[in-house]
Order: structure tokens, then C-alpha cells, then sequence
């Protein structure tokens, strides 16, 4: 099972006023509004959990679609690096190899995969046998993806997260298409590199930090990200999302 993490250029954060959220169908284009994708696990140790997109528009936030559901780190959850600091709930603290998917706010960084194009208005890095993701925490390039080519091999030595997976992991499919969550932007050595949201391989299989969902789920996510709504990503086990969903401007929860 590969190992993840975040690098790539990744989008600033906004500030958003805290409303109640109120059920849209309609998506709208998102070319302003502000964007956030939301996931919530029951607790720090559920490895599957609930997408829901947010529009937010008419200064209220406004749920876009359905839920879906998606798969995050094998290990559950834990704090990462993001746009908030950690609350000091005695949560566990996200690290290099737990298993663990981060969780707090992040910004939405570069789609990526495998083929030279993709339907997405995100800036879009199409992958080859030579990019890796760099999870070697002594490395100067950690938590960054590189092209072997550019940088050498000697450079990507000892990573195990190449990004064509289908290439060098026995044609696995996971990383066809997906994009950057900004978790660690700092490049912090040890504190978890690579995470994204990318396809999964099985409905139901946890990850080893990432977020993983369908293939239709993540074509009608790429689609509906617009960057100039600086987009966010928000994971959070449902008790620590009850208690910060006000101050950090986050939707009402949804009851029980």
C-alpha cells in the first residue's frame, strides 16, 4: 500500500463568515463564490467517511450535490499542518508513516494524473515513469513532487511514492487522476508529505493518509473546482467539527 502526503503549488486560503448551510442542487459556475469540499469520520480512528461539497453564496454556505462516501488513512485520522491551528484537544498529531489522514483546513493545491490533459479548470501537471513525491524526511525536496529527470536520481533514491503508480506498482490505478491537499505546506521533515485525494483502488479500502474515492465521484469534483474560489479542503472526525465549525466559518453541523 503506497505511503502519502502534500506538496505541488497549492491555492491561498480565504477567510469565510461562519452561516447556516442551506441544500442547493444547482452548483452555479463557482467562478467567485468561495468553494470547500468537507469531510467528516466519525471518530479519529474511522477509516471511511462523508464527502459534501459547499458553495458559498448569499452569505449562507450552500451544500452542491450529494454526499459521497470516501476512504482516508488506515490508521483513521490525526492534526496536520493546514490554514488553523490545532486546537489543543489531545488529539493525536499527524507524522511521517502513521497511516493517518491529516485533519483541519487545507487548500486545494495542482490536479495531477496520468493522462497529458484532464477536465478540470485547476492548474493540471500531467505525471511520468519519472515524478516522484518525496517522503524521505532528511531530504531537502521532502514533501515535494519532483521530476527524476530535473533533479537526478540519486535525488528520489529511498522514496516509495512514485507518482505513476500504474508504472512502478503493477499497473495500480489510484493516482490516474487526482489532486494536491495542502497539508504541511511548510515542508516540515517528519511531519507527513504527499497527501492527496485520489481514485480508489476497491470501494471501502483505507488509505495511508490520503483520501480516496470513485472515479465518478472525483470526475464530478475536478469539474466543479474553480480556482479562482480558492478552494478548501476541511477533514475533521465529527466531534472536533461540532466544536469548530463556528470560529473557523465552517457549515452548521448537520444533526445526528
Amino acid at each position: 500500500m503506497p505511503r502519502y502526503a502534500p506538496a505541488l503549488l497549492f491555492a491561498a486560503a480565504m477567510t469565510l463568515a461562519g452561516c447556516a448551510s442551506t441544500r442547493a442542487d444547482r452548483a452555479g459556475d463557482g467562478a467567485a463564490q468561495p468553494q470547500l469540499v468537507l469531510v467528516t469520520t466519525a471518530d479519529w480512528n474511522a477509516t471511511q467517511g462523508r464527502l459534501q461539497r459547499y458553495l458559498f453564496e448569499g452569505g449562507q454556505w450552500l451544500a452542491v450535490g450529494e454526499p459521497v462516501a470516501v476512504s482516508i488513512g488506515r490508521n483513521g485520522a490525526a492534526w496536520g499542518r493546514g490554514l488553523r491551528a490545532a486546537p489543543d484537544d489531545g488529539g493525536p498529531l499527524k507524522r511521517e508513516g502513521d497511516g493517518r489522514a491529516p485533519a483541519g483546513m487545507f487548500a486545494v493545491g495542482t490536479a495531477f494524473g496520468y493522462a497529458e490533459t484532464a477536465q478540470t479548470a485547476l492548474a493540471y501537471a500531467p505525471m511520468s515513469a519519472s515524478h516522484y513525491c518525496i517522503d524521505v524526511p532528511a531530504s531537502p525536496l521532502y514533501d515535494r513532487i519532483v521530476d527524476a529527470r530535473r533533479v537526478g536520481d540519486e535525488a528520489v533514491k529511498g522514496s516509495t511514492e512514485p507518482m505513476r503508480r500504474d508504472l512502478h506498482a503493477d499497473g495500480d490505478p489510484r493516482y490516474r487522476l487526482g489532486f494536491v491537499i495542502a497539508h504541511n505546506p511548510a515542508h516540515v521533515p517528519g511531519a507527513g508529505s504527499c497527501i492527496f485525494a485520489h481514485l480508489q483502488r476497491a470501494p471501502g479500502e483505507p488509505t495511508a493518509g490520503c483520501t480516496a474515492m470513485s472515479d465518478a465521484a472525483m470526475d464530478e469534483l475536478l469539474a466543479w473546482l474553480r480556482p479562482q474560489a480558492r478552494p478548501l479542503f476541511v477533514l475533521l472526525p465529527q466531534a472536533q467539527y461540532r466544536a469548530v465549525w463556528k470560529p473557523w466559518g465552517l457549515p452548521q453541523p448537520v444533526a445526528d
